[in-house]
């Protein structure tokens, strides 16, 4: 980063599973963004079509009425939806790091979109191991979803949800120089005073721990559950003690721990504002830089495959040198 940079954050509630009312509400959501002077927009995990917390409520087979409508209002990386989206951030000028859950074959993905400026697709990562009960729901990526973008803002790289609490996927990432980062969550309201790891005070300090840990500004991006929410997933009361309203804790820090923005309550949607000055990660990084200074890898390194691991590897096609072209003699025996 080599001048400050504008960044905004959103604490919204999806267009449950209505992937053409949630693309028109993340157009929206941009342009808002890009009117408040924000050069970067994050959106939360899954924000398209809306975070599946059937899974977290019930068993996987009653679960399965959701799953067809899901699957059907997922986007792919290359469709129209993403266009439009692509050509949004194009006519606001603005960066945009976009949760969506990723169709790809028969098969879903969380996933993350980096968007530049220009409408340019940067990367699509996925999450590495989606987390308990979501791998009832998503397939899982690879080394190669570990991604840090050079843009004209700085290095931005992302995650989603718990692979913030992943220490081997953060080092990682801090490997590759981040100095903007965006954390995808969604929202902190399922099992409320039943499961203290899913809630608000946890998850709010992984993200301040990412940014004091790596030296680089964290970009907390978290959903909402609002009335819509309950009605869709809480059909009883047990389901209604479960999952509760809110669960908005979007937060934006510096490199050494300052609160950049001031909270939204919790059941409000809307979008933080932060301005970075660049200054902070020298003044971090000088004193505890994981992966510089205050590394010692003659005791301690980490060994990464970045490497794509597709599911299908076609073999070369044959040397059309046979062996039926050697005369008898050119035989080895």
């Amino acid at each position: 980063m080599q001048q400050a940079v504008r960044v905004a954050a959103v604490q919204a509630e999806s267009a449950w599973l209505d992937l053409a009312a949630g693309v028109d509400k993340v157009i929206a959501l941009i342009g808002e963004a890009a009117a408040g002077g924000a050069q970067l927009v994050a959106f939360p995990e899954t924000f398209l079509p809306g975070y599946p917390w059937w899974v977290w409520l019930d068993s996987p087979a009653a679960g399965m009425r959701f799953v067809p409508r899901y699957a059907a209002n997922s986007m792919t990386r290359d469709g129209a939806e993403m266009y439009r989206i692509r050509r949004a951030a194009a006519e606001h000028g603005i960066h945009v790091v976009l949760g969506f859950s990723e169709r790809a074959g028969g098969s879903l993905y969380m996933a993350q979109a980096a968007i530049s400026s220009i409408g340019d697709l940067l990367g699509v990562r996925r999450k590495l191991k989606p987390t308990h009960v979501e791998r009832t729901v998503f397939g899982e990526g690879d080394g190669s979803d570990l991604q840090v973008h050079e843009t004209a803002l700085g290095r931005i790289g992302a995650l989603n949800c718990w692979e913030h609490l992943q220490p081997l996927t953060k080092y990682a990432m801090y490997s590759q120089g981040e100095e903007i980062h965006v954390g995808s969550w969604p929202a902190f309201c399922g099992y409320r005073g039943l499961a203290n790891a899913l809630g608000p005070e946890v998850n709010t300090a992984a993200s301040l721990i990412y940014a004091v840990e790596g030296q680089t500004f964290v970009v907390a991006s978290c959903a909402v559950a609002g009335t819509a929410a309950l009605e869709l997933f809480c059909d009883t009361e047990q389901k209604r003690r479960l999952l509760q309203a809110g669960g908005g804790f979007s937060r934006i820090y510096g490199p050494e721990g300052t609160p950049l923005a001031e909270p939204l309550s919790e059941t409000e949607e809307g979008i933080l504002f932060a301005d970075l000055p660049p200054e902070l990660i020298a003044v971090a990084k000088s004193t505890a830089d994981p992966v510089g200074h205050y590394s010692r890898p003659d005791v301690l390194r980490l060994l990464v495959n970045r490497n794509p691991a597709p599911n299908v590897v076609e073999v070369p096609p044959e040397d059309p040198l046979s062996a039926k072209d050697f005369l008898p003699s050119q035989v080895a025996h």
